[in-house]
């Protein structure tokens, strides 16, 4: 049976379109990052939690960014379950799945998205209640092509593809009728939030929205 917490976060994604991969160096850049994006009218963010200032970076959008929806991804274990979910982030999502994530997630309030890239790993996930998922790596794993391939035995199961989607493709995997939204890091490149080039993100999250709305 589909939970609320699946539904809430079905919902969320669906209006987002386009999530946001946000791997933070610096917690200077947190906050101009985040309003950058929810400027250019992308408001569901998910911070990774692949370098030390993460915790720190989601604290800063959350206190600073009101409008912003701060989810927290590269969730690995129990205990980066556990922080997550005593931040107040608003859901999680992993780039795999074990038992015990699985359970820890099915018995804990965050709304969540594990990470799946095969057929055993999506029924592992079902077992468990989520049938809202991460295809994660998206391209490497057979792309939409793959993803049709599970459509077939799943029906009702809701994706979100990660991992070698861009500006190019995105379009393409959104047409697909299993996929609730796709998440990337294209919205914001090293190099421009390097070089603190907010104004340029804000355009091309612009660009991409107005882009995705006219496919």
């Amino acid at each position: 049976m589909t939970s609320t917490k699946q539904e809430a976060l079905a919902t969320l994604f669906s209006q987002a379109k386009v999530i946001p991969v946000l791997t933070i160096e610096r917690r200077e850049d947190a906050v101009p990052l985040a309003k950058a994006l929810v400027a250019g009218g992308v408001y569901s963010l998910e911070v990774t939690l692949r370098t030390p200032v993460a915790i720190e970076a989601a604290k800063a959008i959350m206190a600073e960014v009101p409008d912003a929806i701060v989810g927290i991804g590269t969730i690995l274990n129990q205990d980066d379950l556990a922080r997550v979910e005593a931040l107040g982030a608003r859901f999680g999502i992993s780039p795999g799945v074990t038992p015990e994530l699985l359970k820890a997630a099915a018995g804990s309030s965050l709304p969540f998205a594990p990470g799946i890239a095969t057929a055993s790993e999506l029924m592992q996930a079902l077992a468990h209640g989520f049938d809202l998922v991460k295809f994660f790596p998206a391209e490497s794993s057979g792309g939409t092509k793959a993803l049709r391939g599970l459509a077939g035995p799943f029906p009702n199961v809701r994706f979100c593809p990660t991992g070698g989607i861009g500006e190019d493709n995105a379009a393409t995997w959104l047409a697909e009728p299993n996929v609730v939204a796709v998440g990337g890091s294209w919205l914001c490149p090293p190099a421009e939030v390097r070089s603190n080039n907010w104004a340029g993100i804000t355009a091309m999250c612009e660009r991409a929205l107005k882009s995705l709305k006219a496919a």
